[in-house]
């Protein structure tokens, strides 16, 4: 299993980034999605996530009306438009999958993050 993100980087205040989530060692269009961010010192915490299906998002509202999630099922990846960015989303963003079933198998997967720097 492997979630590799990438996309981050250095970016001014007010400017875009878009992070993507290339997923494989697993039936992404079976897992529900989601980006979390960690900033120093600080917990880990929900960005945004995404159905398997693509068809329900939901956002911190730290971030609701600047980020946008969406996946691409048949890429098997996930992304995250980040717009108009402020200094307090400096943090490292990291990819997660969820899988659950009515038989109660549960399995989750993390990708290793990729560093978000807003500076100017």
């Amino acid at each position: 299993v492997q979630l590799v993100e990438s996309g981050g980087g250095l970016v001014q205040p007010g400017g875009s980034l878009r992070l993507s989530c290339a997923v494989s060692g697993f039936t992404f269009s079976n897992y529900h999605m989601s980006w979390h961010r960690q900033a120093p010192g600080k917990e880990r915490e929900l960005v945004a996530t995404i159905t398997a299906a693509g068809g329900r998002t939901t956002y911190a509202d730290s971030v609701k009306g600047r980020f946008t999630i969406s996946r691409h099922n048949a890429k098997n990846t996930v992304y995250l438009q980040m717009n108009s960015l402020k200094p307090e989303d400096t943090a490292v963003y990291y990819c997660n999958a969820i899988y659950s079933d009515e038989t109660g198998d549960y399995r989750r997967y993390w990708g290793q993050g990729t560093q978000v720097t807003v500076s100017s």
